[in-house]
């Protein structure tokens, strides 16, 4: 189940994980640069380049673009997170060729025509209006906020309506010109896929790339804070949250075991506890939100307006819980499934092909999976312990709400009650 890895004269790194009992194969360019390499001005320019990609090319309109793909029986996609952006596609094994001229294509020759630059800015007012009107991205836009404030991290994926329309096509050349660059793109692939074919294919499409571009962002530091925003929703949703570790840390594969344990499935504590013997919500789940330098501990819950107190109380009580009474059945389960998880993600040659770039990525190469395993088998209940009394004994508690929350208490009596 290795990786072919191979590194070109321009920095870019290209992989692939052979499966040849497949008929088809996934592969992807993804870029180390998201909305956390943004400046203040381009906040939301990662995510709108991603959807300016594949509006027209020197040699291909946009309808030609996503026609001859899916000609073929494909499909292209990309998405934008915080820290980087893909672009990917899923073709039969013969197809390969194909994908790879049109991924380059877009990504070396878009023309950004003024008309496109105008339709697909309303096209995103319209995505930011609709993530307005959902309660659950607002709320962790403000959670993203409160922990990370005046910093790029904090700010939304989206952008905003003022700072999406400003942008230009010159703004947007600018942005590749810093961050679409060799040592910060990975060119990843997996399925029937032969690597040296690959690597020759890409470096002949490639060839004109940079080697570096801008420097790394600036370091995120955790700040936390509380931000609330009352509505007329009939339910409140809600974050509360601590510092966390980051992908580069010795505790990152221990915070992911215990977000897994507190609110990882139906078996987890919060919702036993929470939703099981209580009836206080009808969803909760922990999660582990790491980043390259920095990390953030959650839970996420909605309730109604009069379980709001009681709800976040017992959140409190379940994490506090966690520093004395883990078991090593529950440390066992989750391991479980976790090697589960990552054992079924290599029969999907897309979850396996965005597996290994964003290995590459965070850590500088591509992990064997007896690697990953090994590590996450060698953590026991005595480590889960140790990791929760670390981020556990914080005072610096952030709090996101929104909707009916007047019954939410204050942020520094929820610290007192956490701390006591």
């Amino acid at each position: 189940m290795s990786v072919s890895s191979t590194r070109l004269e321009n920095g870019m790194t290209v992989l692939s994980h052979h499966m040849p009992h497949l008929e088809s194969a996934s592969m992807g360019v993804w870029v180390k640069a998201g909305s956390r390499w943004e400046r203040p001005e381009e906040n939301g320019i990662s995510h709108f380049l991603e959807h300016m990609a594949f509006k027209g090319t020197k040699t291909r309109s946009s309808r030609q673009v996503v026609e001859q793909i899916e000609k073929v029986g494909g499909d292209l996609n990309a998405a934008t997170s915080i820290e980087h952006t893909g672009y990917f596609a899923r073709i039969l094994k013969d197809d390969v060729p194909l994908a790879t001229d049109i991924l380059s294509d877009i990504l070396c020759n878009s023309v950004f025509n003024p008309k496109d630059l105008a339709r697909e800015q309303h096209v995103i007012e319209q995505e930011i209006g609709a993530s307005l009107d959902d309660p659950n991205d607002q709320v962790f836009d403000l959670f993203q906020k409160a922990v990370f404030p005046d910093q790029a991290i904090g700010r939304p994926i989206l952008g905003t309506v003022k700072s999406v329309k400003s942008f230009g096509a010159d703004q947007l050349r600018s942005y590749m010109d810093r961050n679409y660059v060799g040592n910060r793109m990975v060119v990843s692939a997996a399925g029937n896929v032969e690597h040296d074919r690959l690597v020759d294919m890409v470096s002949k499409r490639f060839a004109h790339l940079k080697p570096d571009g801008d420097m790394e962002p600036v370091a995120a530091k955790y700040i936390g804070g509380d931000m609330r925003k009352k509505t007329d929703n009939e339910q409140a949703q809600i974050i509360i949250g601590l510092e966390g570790r980051p992908y580069n840390s010795d505790g990152f594969y221990a915070s992911q075991i215990l977000a897994s344990i507190l609110g990882g499935g139906m078996s987890s504590r919060l919702f036993q506890e929470v939703r099981e013997k209580r009836g206080l919500c009808y969803s909760i789940y922990a999660f582990n939100w790491a980043f390259a330098d920095s990390g953030v501990f959650g839970v996420s819950a909605s309730t109604g307006e009069e379980d709001v107190g009681e709800l976040v109380h017992v959140i409190l009580d379940e994490l506090r819980n966690a520093v004395q009474n883990i078991t090593e059945d529950e440390v066992l389960r989750v391991r479980n499934q976790i090697r589960a998880g990552l054992l079924m993600s290599l029969e999907s040659p897309t979850s396996r092909a965005g597996q290994i770039a964003r290995q590459q990525i965070l850590w500088g190469r591509p992990i064997e999976m007896s690697e990953t395993i090994e590590r996450i088998n060698k953590i026991d209940v005595n480590r889960i312990k140790e990791i929760a009394g670390q981020l556990f004994s914080s005072k610096n508690l952030s709090i996101a709400a929104n909707g009916p929350i007047s019954q939410l208490p204050p942020l520094d009596e929820l610290v007192e009650y956490f701390t006591k």
